[in-house]
C-alpha cells in the first residue's frame, strides 16, 4: 500500500449497547448524588492526585457514565482520598464515596 503520510483515526463513536453500564448503575444506586453531576470540572481542578499523576476524576465520571470501564480499576487506584474534590463540588457530589463504591463493585464481582 502507498504511504500518503497520514493515517486513519480510530472510530470515536460510543456504542452504549456494547459498553458495560452495570458499574454506573451500581454507583448511582449506592451514591445518589452521582446523578446530579454536571461535569463542570471543579473536582479535577482541585484534585491533589491530578497534580502529581494523570488522574482526572471528571474523565473518570464521564467514562463511567458511558460504560467505558477498561482500565477503570487502575485509574481509581491513583486517588489519594484527600476530599478536596468533594469540598469544592458546587453540587455536593460525594466523589470519594463514588470511588469507594466502584472499588466495592469490583470486589463483589471479582473483575
Amino acid at each position: 500500500m502507498i504511504n500518503f503520510g497520514y493515517t486513519l483515526s480510530k472510530d470515536r463513536q460510543i456504542n452504549l449497547d456494547k459498553n458495560d453500564l452495570r458499574i454506573a448503575a451500581y454507583v448511582r444506586e449506592k451514591e445518589p448524588s452521582f446523578k446530579t453531576c454536571i461535569g463542570c470540572g471543579t473536582c479535577t481542578a482541585t484534585c491533589s492526585a491530578g497534580n502529581f499523576t494523570d488522574f482526572n476524576i471528571r474523565k473518570l465520571q464521564t467514562l463511567l457514565r458511558r460504560g467505558e470501564t477498561e482500565g477503570l480499576r487502575e485509574e481509581i487506584a491513583k486517588c489519594m482520598f484527600c476530599g478536596k474534590c468533594y469540598l469544592a463540588c458546587p453540587r455536593g457530589i460525594n466523589t470519594r464515596n463514588m470511588i469507594v463504591r466502584i472499588n466495592e463493585y469490583f470486589e463483589k464481582t471479582q473483575q
